[in-house]
């Protein structure tokens, strides 16, 4: 019985996948898109706690409310994307002023705040999924410099991303990885650039019809040889949650925690996702 519960929640949860491909909570890209036509509509509230920013040297407790994300469905296989968020804030905890930008800092109380960069991507679906192959696609990005360096926030340089995506359904879990390359600008010498390996690695568990648990590691690792350059250092999350859908709505949760010295110690989220037919494609 308990075998086809599972079978049966895992159902539902497929005949929805490409419906809601973005996987929030989740930041690992499943390989599937949204539809053609269709627009996806994601927002949430973000907390991290002692989150670090090397190039302004600030340290403290960041809230992002609200997170947004839209996508939009260019055809059965790919989707634009424009993720980013309204309002980010700072508790300020501490401050290095031998960071490299500190002395831009305009920022003298004890809190900063500045819109979240924005990121427009492509993805694209290479191979649909089969019972003796895992889905593939493809998706590029990039990084929009809209938080600046005076606030401390933000860098004011741009990056580029470039991801294989994979993704697998075995039984009640799916399995989805992605492994790229980042190349991400020195935001104080601007005529260099520090190239990263960009990995994700996340599943999902159908849990009932409408509910599913959920989990990932997500991050970048600086492959140059010495010191990486301020703001394009290593870094990572664990993250842990769960969805539960109702129609063309999800709602969301998750905790996450950092897996190196400047990322958040611990942190959470929650949102939700929406989707409609929104346009014909011709």
């Amino acid at each position: 019985m308990r075998t086809f519960q599972l079978a049966v929640g895992l159902a539902c949860v497929l005949s929805s996948h490409a419906v809601f491909a973005q996987q929030r909570p989740l930041v690992t890209e499943d390989p599937e898109t949204i539809g053609a036509g269709r627009l996806l509509i994601e927002g949430g509230i973000d907390r991290a706690q002692d989150i670090q920013y090397p190039v302004s040297g600030l340290r403290g407790d960041l809230w992002r409310a609200p997170t947004i994300g839209l996508s939009f469905g260019l055809s059965s296989i790919a989707e634009l994307q424009i993720d980013g968020g309204l309002f980010d804030s700072l508790s300020i905890k501490g401050r290095n002023p031998a960071a490299p930008l500190a002395s831009l800092l305009t920022a003298t109380g004890d809190s900063t705040h500045d819109f979240e960069d924005a990121i427009v991507a492509t993805k694209i679906r290479l191979l649909s999924e089969t019972a003796q192959r895992p889905a593939f696609g493809i998706r590029f990005s990039t990084k929009l410099p809209n938080a600046s360096n005076e606030s401390g926030l933000g860098t004011d340089s741009m990056d580029f991303h470039i991801l294989l995506l994979g993704a697998k359904t075995v039984e009640s879990v799916r399995v989805v990885g992605n492994l790229g390359v980042g190349i991400l600008s020195d935001p104080v010498v601007g005529n260099r650039q520090n190239d990263v390996l960009m990995y994700g690695l996340s599943f999902a568990r159908a849990m009932t019809q409408a509910t599913e648990l959920v989990g990932e590691v997500n991050g970048r690792v600086s492959v140059r040889s010495g010191e990486p350059f301020p703001g394009t250092e290593s870094r990572g999350l664990l993250k842990l949650g769960a969805r539960y859908t109702h129609s063309s709505i999800r709602f969301d949760g998750g905790v996450f925690f950092g897996l190196t010295t400047i990322d958040p110690s611990v942190g959470f989220t929650v949102g939700f996702t929406y989707v409609f037919n929104a346009f014909q494609v011709p």
